[in-house]
């Protein structure tokens, strides 16, 4: 993943202090990610190093699957996931789909809405492009700005046919604006794809207010909670928003769980700068292992309820509808 099209120039008084990752500027790029461009490369191999070793102890702490959301416009690497699989043990699931419209090619940015359906359902259902030995075990994440553009609405809507067609899950990254989630969905459902197979990202810098978060959680989709870790509550690509802490998050999760929507709820990372890996001086992939879960249940979250989120969600969001035919044609 390249997350470089992200970059923001830091503040002039300390421009001095992203140009490369050591102990004693670590601070400065946790306050400020994205203004190192070091930090947004995340596919070179300083940072598969890293990763294969977070993995590594992903895999001690008992973690067993990685989602990895990279599409079409993040330069997805499914090579380096095999790698990395075979290295840690972990099971890594690669998506199919398309980023925002900002960072595809040009040949990609004019693809049709059918040509867009024809590449999914391929990659799902025969094997991907770049790599044909392995199917891609879920759309995502399908991305979009706001406005919504045009080339992310025909994503959206080939995405929710490519779902009703082969019952896969499917991610979807909303903008920052709180209408975003909403509208999203909504272009999604409106071609056929199903609700209850549907993940919503980033509904913790979002909606996070309860009313907000309670009324979108009434269309059924998965909302998701995948900024664990982010502890900083200046949030550089959208300074009107504070991000949360992961105190706040899981009173998120609460206020979902205790309207009886615990099915609905999923908890990740969002890891895509060096500056979260534990090499890099950051929490890793084994975050929410090691330290969210021992707090759920401090903060008295059954462990009934803890299994439910952690690893019976997923793995139904995961699971493909019986009966899919290998190169079937939408008709």
């Amino acid at each position: 993943m390249d997350f470089q099209h992200f970059y923001r120039k830091p503040p002039s008084k300390i421009k001095d202090k992203f140009e490369q990752h050591q102990l004693d500027n670590i601070g400065f790029i946790r306050q400020y990610p994205y203004s190192s461009r070091y930090n947004l490369v995340l596919n070179d191999d300083a940072a598969e190093k890293a990763i294969k070793k977070d993995l590594y102890l992903y895999k001690k702490c008992g973690g067993g699957t990685i989602v990895e959301n990279s599409t079409h416009g993040l330069n997805r690497n499914i090579e380096f996931y095999k790698e990395v699989s075979e290295y840690s043990g972990v099971h890594v699931v690669a998506g199919t789909g398309f980023y925002i419209a900002d960072l595809q090619a040009d040949d990609t940015l004019h693809s049709t809405q059918e040509e867009m359906y024809e590449l999914m359902l391929k990659e799902i259902t025969e094997g991907c492009v770049d790599y044909p030995d392995v199917k891609a075990g879920f759309l995502g994440e399908i991305a979009s700005v706001w406005p919504i553009k045009d080339f992310e609405r025909r994503a959206l809507r080939a995405a929710g046919e490519v779902q009703e067609q082969a019952g896969c899950g499917v991610s979807l990254h909303p903008h920052r604006d709180r209408a975003a989630p909403a509208a999203a969905a909504r272009i999604y459902l409106e071609a056929g794809g199903r609700a209850d197979k549907l993940v919503m990202s980033h509904l913790d810098r979002t909606l996070q207010d309860v009313e907000g978060l309670l009324e979108f959680a009434e269309l059924g989709t998965y909302c998701q909670f995948d900024l664990f870790g982010t502890e900083v509550s200046y949030y550089q690509l959208c300074p009107d928003v504070d991000m949360p802490s992961d105190a706040q998050r899981l009173e998120m999760v609460r206020q979902l769980v205790n309207e009886g929507k615990t099915d609905r709820v999923l908890m990740s990372h969002d890891i895509h700068t060096k500056h979260r890996l534990i090499a890099y001086g950051g929490h890793g992939y084994s975050h929410i292992i090691n330290n969210i879960l021992p707090r759920m249940k401090s903060k008295g979250f059954s462990q009934k309820i803890i299994d439910r989120i952690t690893i019976e969600n997923p793995a139904e969001w995961l699971s493909m509808n019986k009966g899919v035919v290998k190169g079937v044609q939408k008709e």
